[in-house]
């Protein structure tokens, strides 16, 4: 009994673990986030990256010097070895840098924008995949369903190539009728042809973004993600501000600029080195010294020109931070124009051109059947439904391929 309702169990569980990738995006999303090397790169970059901040606002290492005095013993004798008590007199040196107040603060921002330039450039990237993943899905689902419209218009062309032979065989069409119907389906065959070659294309490029081999197997893609509405599009120019994986970059290089140039004005104020230096004679210590070194900043010249580059800096990221919030708005509005175009259009397709187009085929097949109508006219009608089918389509892909790029804009 265990036996049988384990085999039960494998057996339904086997075709759900079986089930290849791209029946939808999610799925794609989550496998290319987990398994993508470059992904994977970025992020151990980061990771590094959010290392070298406390080491920037740490201070040095202090330095221990040992200085053996008189080690012949003012040249009386040779010493047996080199060791402390058998010199004239040893001097140890324990210093510390210490840099002026502030500079260690300054140093370990200057790795934390780093660090977060690092964090966005890994969500640019990401931003950057999902966005062609999203695309190449929506392109994998366009073929798929123009192959399944243009097979069923073949089917739709063979019924009519055996009524014209029926016609044919009993006086009422012409021969010529039979051949436009077998060249329409020949036709058809071609664009089917062509369009299967496109798919595989189509299914190689996704693979390769899903870091899989070119020839893994892709489940047919089953649904489209779902379109926002107006007030959802409407408050985009202010996601864009807050989650732009470039923005976010620039807005880190100008907070790196920044502080750079404060430290630049730090350079203008001496670094101290402090020290302790007992004096050992013998076996024991006879004396204790302080000391105190700092840099004389008398170069002032070269700090102004370190002063003015940082300040230069400054400027330079300020433009870049203006010039790509421009682009990144500019893209955004021609992005959105364009969905809400290809809304429009396939609504209007769906609405009014499809069942026009429906009703005009059935018309020209009813008065073909009673001699009313040519053959001409019934392709025309037949064609007229595929091309608004296709029209149909390619204005849902239209839609998608915006959105894609208004999320990728919008850093979601």
């Amino acid at each position: 009994m265990k036996r049988i309702i384990y085999i039960f169990l494998a057996c339904w569980l086997l075709p759900a673990a079986a089930q290849p990738l791209g029946h939808d995006v999610t799925s794609l999303l989550a496998y290319a986030k987990k398994h993508s090397q470059e992904l994977a790169a970025m992020r151990f970059d980061a990771d590094a990256a959010s290392q070298r901040v406390q080491p920037a606002g740490s201070l040095p290492d202090p330095v221990l010097r040992t200085e053996l005095m008189d080690f012949t013993n003012q040249g009386s004798n040779r010493p047996a070895s080199l060791l402390p008590g058998n010199t004239g007199a040893t001097r140890y040196l324990l210093t510390q840098s210490v840099p002026w107040y502030g500079r260690r603060e300054l140093q370990s921002d200057v790795a934390r924008a780093q660090e977060s330039s690092a964090r966005g450039q890994t969500a640019a990237l990401w931003s950057d995949l999902s966005s062609k993943i999203k695309s190449a899905y929506a392109m994998h689902y366009f073929l798929t369903v123009s192959i399944r419209l243009t097979r069923e218009m073949a089917d739709l062309t063979q019924r009519l190539e055996k009524l014209t032979k029926t016609r044919y065989a009993n006086g009422l069409g012409t021969q010529q009728e039979v051949i436009r119907a077998q060249l329409e389906q020949t036709d058809l065959q071609s664009t089917l042809i062509a369009l299967e070659n496109e798919q595989h294309h189509a299914h190689t490029q996704l693979n390769n973004l899903l870091s899989r081999p070119s020839e893994a197997p892709l489940a047919d893609p089953e649904t489209l993600r779902p379109l926002p509405d107006a007030a959802r599009l409407a408050a985009l120019d202010a996601l864009v501000r807050t989650n732009n994986p470039q923005l976010q970059i620039a807005a880190s290089a100008m907070d790196e600029a920044r502080i750079n140039r404060e430290l630049s004005y730090k350079n203008r104020y001496p670094g101290f080195t402090l020290g302790i230096a007992p004096t050992q004679s013998g076996n024991t210590i006879k004396s204790w010294d302080l000391m105190v070194e700092f840099n004389i900043p008398l170069q002032q010249e070269s700090r102004r020109s370190q002063e003015r580059e940082a300040e230069a800096r400054v400027a330079a990221a300020t433009a870049r931070q203006e010039a790509l919030l421009n682009g990144v708005l500019s893209a955004l509005a021609q992005s959105v124009s364009g969905l809400t175009s290809a809304q429009r259009t396939e609504t209007l397709i769906a609405t009014q051109l499809l069942p026009q187009t429906a009703l005009s085929f059935e018309s020209a097949l009813n008065g073909y059947e009673n001699g009313k109508v040519d053959f001409a006219t019934l392709l025309d009608a037949q064609r007229s439904i595929l091309k608004a089918r296709s029209q149909q389509i390619k204005a849902q892909y239209e839609a998608q391929l915006r959105l894609a790029e208004i999320e990728r804009l919008t850093g979601e």
